[in-house]
């Protein structure tokens, strides 16, 4: 026999009570609401000679991650690894992916990919993809006729 709570008005919303059962089952299996999120996630900064791209990517060893640099697109691509666990134990909750990613990034202007550098320190991956000179604003002075 189905219960409605007093006061509730089915017929003004006919899949209410479809919607609240849905939530607690998503409740009950600590399911997330919100869609996951890209990743790495990532910070980009434009300057006039530059651009300054952070990735958060905790765990990932560096030599397990692959950055690559065409004209004005950045991909970053890794392997996270799963964390090693006892084998008579099961997860009680699970939020923290493992595997493959890629990400790419269009940027604002071309690059020089002779002068890319990249570092990474406490889970952050820093990477300075500079202007070409060629492309660089000049500062054009005009002179008296």
């Amino acid at each position: 026999m189905i219960r409605y709570t007093p006061g509730v008005d089915l017929w003004g919303e006919p899949l209410a009570t479809l919607r609240r059962i849905q939530d607690e089952i998503n409740r009950t299996f600590n399911e997330p609401q919100a869609p996951a999120a890209e990743y790495p996630a990532l910070n980009i900064w434009r300057g006039e000679d530059a651009v300054l791209v952070t990735a958060e990517v905790p765990g990932v060893r560096m030599e397990d991650m692959e950055l690559t640099v065409h004209q004005n697109t950045l991909t970053i691509k890794g392997k996270r690894a799963p964390v090693a666990t006892e084998p008579d134990v099961s997860f009680h909750r699970r939020e923290r992916t493992f595997g493959s990613f890629a990400r790419t990034i269009a940027l604002p202007f071309n690059v020089d990919p002779d002068r890319v550098q990249a570092c990474a320190e406490n889970g952050v991956l820093t990477i300075t993809l500079p202007r070409p000179e060629a492309e660089r604003p000049r500062k054009i002075q005009i002179s008296k006729a």
